[in-house]
């Protein structure tokens, strides 16, 4: 799996941990190997551009994912090799490590789990889920969920 990080926000953030972090939600969901992934962290200024240019919306968002090849996760269980993903270019998931460091400080945790959390979702959009109606909603958050959780079991046992 190809993952790249490119800090433009001026905000220092743990790299490898979104890195790894990117591998294991990608893992958990069945993505093929040789996928390839690009994580982008910019200052409020540009993800303000971002977010009104692509989503009609003023100012900074957290998160945006853009998609490249229609990629899809796995099977989940039951699945044969047949079943397998293709390997391709998954898009790139664009975060704000300042929007993030507030939400988080609201949320009650610190900004590395924020952008943890914001990564996942953006993995998670990549890949073709969403949230706008209430089944999508819960799909989508249960998911999140699962993987922040496995992922959060996995780095307490390291």
């Amino acid at each position: 799996m190809s993952i790249e990080v490119l800090n433009e926000s001026g905000v220092e953030v743990d790299e490898k941990s979104l890195v790894d972090l990117a591998r294991h939600a990608l893992d958990g969901m069945r993505v093929h190997p040789l996928a390839e992934l690009s994580l982008l962290l910019v200052d409020e200024a540009a993800m303000s551009e971002l977010h009104e240019k692509w989503m009609g919306e003023p100012g900074p968002t957290d998160v945006l994912a853009f998609p490249m090849d229609e990629l899809r996760p796995g099977p989940m269980s039951g699945g044969t090799d047949d079943d397998e993903t293709d390997p391709g270019l998954l898009g790139d998931v664009v975060l704000c490590p300042a929007v993030a460091e507030r939400q988080g400080a609201q949320a009650g945790h610190g900004t590395q789990d924020e952008l943890e959390l914001l990564c996942t979702h953006g993995i998670l959009h990549l890949l073709g889920y969403d949230h706008a109606e209430p089944d999508e909603h819960k799909e989508m958050f249960g998911l999140q969920a699962e993987l922040l959780s496995a992922w959060q079991e996995k780095r307490r046992q390291q």
